[in-house]
């Protein structure tokens, strides 16, 4: 596998600026292609989820049995190694919707920072729905964006992008929603076992000697309810922030000249 220096790419990023200033132009497809862009703030709402499931087992671990939690923490450690690589994808994405947006024109990303971020590899969880064609899509998704950060010719560089990243940008798009289907299942195995126990215990609970007991555990019982309804609401949210950037992608190549329609990442 070919490698990149960091210092390499920022030479690189240096000087296609100059290539880049003054080269922007208004046609509707760049118009469309920093519209696209704008959206990569929306893919905070899938980082911010991914960040929650990495805690589960510090949420769950009061409510769970000696025999429940060895478990979960033997789980917990897979889990903080595969949030790693799971907010990677986050990166790689923004990277590539930021550095189409560089190129059309939009001076507001800083190219370097994006293709540090995708400096470090990705590794497969296949249980998790992070396998090896999402690997090996990150890995030539980086390659390309360090090649096209110097391409001298602002449109050209625009509908190559679009043209040799998109097999991979859609690989990485639909990692990104088994991953936010897997972060629904454990929350709703996580609500089972705190609401779970909470509903079984609390009325044995004696109204006279545990009242304080009661009326803790009765507060904590809503703060659960509440918290699992607003976390329903934010997956929501974020499955409908990614199914548009999709769509506004799926539009933006359907845009291109026939003739590089096809390509995909070498």
């Amino acid at each position: 596998m070919r490698s990149y220096s960091f210092a390499a790419l920022a030479g690189c990023i240096l000087s296609c600026t100059v290539l880049l200033t003054g080269c922007a132009s208004s046609t509707p497809q760049t118009a469309a292609v920093r519209e696209f862009a704008a959206l990569a703030p929306k893919l905070q709402s899938y980082h911010e989820l991914t960040e929650r499931y990495r805690h589960t087992y510090q949420r769950e671990q009061p409510f769970l049995s000696a025999e429940a939690d060895a478990v979960e923490r033997q789980q917990d450690r897979q889990r903080q190694q595969a949030c790693d690589d799971f907010v990677k994808l986050h990166g790689g994405v923004l990277a590539y919707m930021q550095a189409l947006g560089r190129l059309a024109g939009d001076k507001q990303y800083d190219l370097e920072d994006q293709i540090k971020a995708m400096g470090s590899g990705l590794r497969a969880w296949p249980a998790q729905g992070l396998d090896d064609r999402h690997v090996t899509a990150f890995t030539g998704l980086s390659r390309l964006l360090a090649r096209a950060v110097t391409a001298p010719a602002q449109q050209a560089a625009v509908q190559e992008l679009l043209q040799a990243g998109a097999p991979a940008v859609q690989q990485l798009l639909s990692a990104m929603q088994n991953l936010l289907r897997l972060y629904q299942r454990s929350s709703e195995n996580e609500q089972a076992i705190v609401l779970g126990l909470l509903e079984t215990e609390l009325p044995y609970a004696d109204p006279q000697s545990q009242r304080l007991l009661r009326a803790v555990a009765g507060v904590l019982q809503q703060e659960k309810r509440n918290e699992y309804r607003l976390f329903e609401l934010r997956s929501t949210l974020a499955r409908q922030h990614l199914d548009n950037i999709i769509a506004q992608h799926q539009a933006l190549l359907a845009q291109l000249p026939a003739s590089t329609s096809n390509g995909g990442v070498p």
